[in-house]
């Protein structure tokens, strides 16, 4: 199987994990769109340097939090997109169902207020990552991200709650 066709099937089978990560990082559909693209885009660009040390799927997690932390921190929040002429007319781009619950929105609320790295290890926490994982992901300790994450649970609490 050619490389090209390789990543677009692993690309649509994990297509997912890059609109649960958009969904983190953009608060409207036109910027989950360019968002996701730009994704793609890194995706594409980095595959090559994929040696299958882990998972296509941990590997997807840490180019797409990569982007888009260093996309929210050069933009505040406005995303760029690029173009994607190789492989564009080759994806298939499944909607992402938005749906309005008060509850979720209000945890996406809360998830929203908080730093970038810390929007990361609640992703991946929700996502059953361990911490080794998560540590790995982001090239944290596994002692900084068990502590980051108690942290964090503290804060959502309180946001939560008020």
């Amino acid at each position: 199987m050619t490389s090209e066709r390789n990543f677009i099937e692993l690309l649509e089978k994990h297509q997912n994990i890059v609109h649960k990560i958009c969904r983190l990082y953009t608060n409207d559909s036109d910027a989950h769109k360019d968002l996701f693209q730009e994704i793609t885009i890194q995706l594409w660009k980095t595959y090559p340097k994929f040696r299958g040390d882990s998972k296509f799927s941990t590997w997807m997690y840490r180019v797409g939090l990569n982007t888009s932390i260093t996309l929210y921190r050069k933009s505040l929040r406005r995303v760029e997109s690029q173009r994607i002429e190789p492989v564009a007319y080759k994806l298939s781009y499944e909607e992402y169902d938005d749906t309005k619950d008060e509850q979720l929105n209000r945890i996406y609320a809360a998830v929203h207020k908080l730093n970038d790295i810390e929007k990361a290890i609640v992703f991946l926490y929700l996502e059953n990552k361990n911490y080794k994982e998560i540590s790995e992901t982001l090239g944290i300790s596994e002692v900084n991200a068990r502590v980051r994450m108690n942290r964090i649970k503290t804060k959502l609490k309180t946001q939560l709650n008020s």
